[in-house]
């Protein structure tokens, strides 16, 4: 126990590699614009790549982007302990968001490296394509297919805004790796991330040992009337889609607010035909994120929905429909993994507390088809998805001592184990 004990990361180093990296995609107000298999996301990807590959790790990629840069162990039969996250970024993203993760796995490979240390398992960095959902939906999609919760030739054939699909944008920056994705089992998986939300800071908690993540759903509804002049067509005569979208999405408020505390429902994304100052708008594309820890109030939530959409709709002379693309059940993470971070976490001296995650994860698939957990550090203000988005250097630290100090743990149980 003494030698891990020693094995401390690196903060400095560990932070100079968040703000190089910000810098691919940067935006003016201090984010990150890097959408999932841009040229940008190749960059960065280049990037891991080779700083893996200076680690001595053998770097693979699988036929969905994912990619894997392996530490071998003492039983290299075994499969992996794996840590990591993502490197794809929201429109408007900050620097730490999914990039923390892959940032602080490699600079924890670096540290074993460093100081000679030899795991009992191989251990390896992962980096998942596509977990924001931003430019193609929905989102983990490559976790999502590593789960075998959807299929490959499915996730190639997913087009983003402009009509490009998946397959087709993986391939043109070079990324559409040998490897069937799934293929590739695990021994365990480990994320660190920013909370994403208030609480950590709120309670000054340095570390939050996430047990769950709740449920999500996703809808994309269109609602559908009539187009018409706006100066000719008196009131009661029109079939205002834009109207009924905005009953609707109040509606959607209020369905989240009638499961408070912990339910929350949103309408992200709102497209108007013809959206032309003098028509009276024809037809509204809009979506729905609903989340809660438990299926049955998720249930009750679709339900509600599921009526007001007629009775919105009906008297107002339109028609609407509504699709469920996404549906994420709520997830418990392995109680072994949980230990794990929590032991890491006191071992390290942080102050922590037990969380379940609001935003959906890669870990949340991955938990299907090995053992996962995950690790959470304050962001300022609870504040993500956004360019001032900020987690200290010394939280992002802690975050990844404790993920090192997981991973150790995980694999001294693999090796008692074995």
């Amino acid at each position: 126990m003494s030698n891990m004990r020693n094995l401390t990361i690196n903060a400095e180093r560990l932070w100079d590699e968040l703000m190089e990296t910000g810098a691919i995609g940067g935006t003016p107000k201090g984010g990150i614009c890097r959408l999932t298999l841009t040229d940008l996301d190749r960059e960065v990807r280049d990037w891991f790549k080779q700083r893996a590959e200076a680690l001595g790790c053998t770097v693979t990629v699988d036929d969905m982007g994912v990619m894997f840069a392996r530490r071998p162990g003492q039983r290299d039969d075994l499969p992996p302990i794996a840590m990591g996250s993502h490197l794809d970024t929201q429109p408007t993203g900050g620097k730490f968001d999914g990039v923390l993760g892959v940032l602080a796995a490699l600079e924890a490979l670096r540290t074993l490296v460093e100081a000679g240390y030899e795991t009992y398992a191989p251990i390896e960095v992962v980096n998942w394509t596509n977990e924001e959902g931003s430019r193609f939906a929905p989102a983990l999609i490559a976790s999502g297919v590593f789960a075998g919760v959807f299929e490959r030739d499915w996730a190639w054939t997913q087009k983003d805004r402009a009509g490009m699909a998946f397959g087709a944008a993986l391939d043109t920056i070079g990324y559409l790796g040998a490897e069937r994705c799934g293929a590739h089992p695990l021994s365990a998986f480990f994320e660190l991330h920013i909370e994403q939300g208030p609480l950590l800071e709120a309670e000054s908690r340095e570390v939050g040992i996430v047990t769950g993540v709740q449920g999500v759903r996703w809808f994309e509804v269109t609602v559908r009337g009539q187009e018409a002049h706006t100066g000719a067509t008196p009131m009661n005569l029109r079939k205002n889609a834009l109207l009924g979208a905005a009953r609707l999405i109040e509606r959607i408020d209020a369905i989240a607010l009638a499961h408070a505390p912990l339910a929350v429902g949103t309408v992200g994304l709102v497209e108007v035909r013809p959206n032309s100052r003098n028509v009276v708008p024809g037809e509204v594309f809009f979506t729905i994120d609903f989340r809660h820890p438990d299926t049955d109030v998720l249930d009750a939530m679709e339900q509600a929905f599921g009526k007001a959409l007629p009775e919105i709709c009906d008297q107002l002379g339109l028609t609407a429909s509504a699709d469920k693309i996404w549906e994420n059940p709520p997830v418990q993470f392995d109680p072994d993994c949980v230990a794990a971070v929590r032991k890491a976490a006191t071992a390290s001296g942080f102050s922590h507390r037990d969380i379940v995650s609001g935003a959906a994860h890669d870990a949340a698939y991955v938990s299907r088809v090995a053992p996962s957990a995950m690790v959470f550090v304050p962001c300022l203000g609870g504040i993500s998805h956004n360019e001032a988005e900020f987690s200290s250097k010394e939280q992002c630290a802690a975050g990844a001592q404790v993920l090192l100090q997981a991973v150790l743990d995980y694999d001294r149980l693999l090796a008692e184990r074995g």
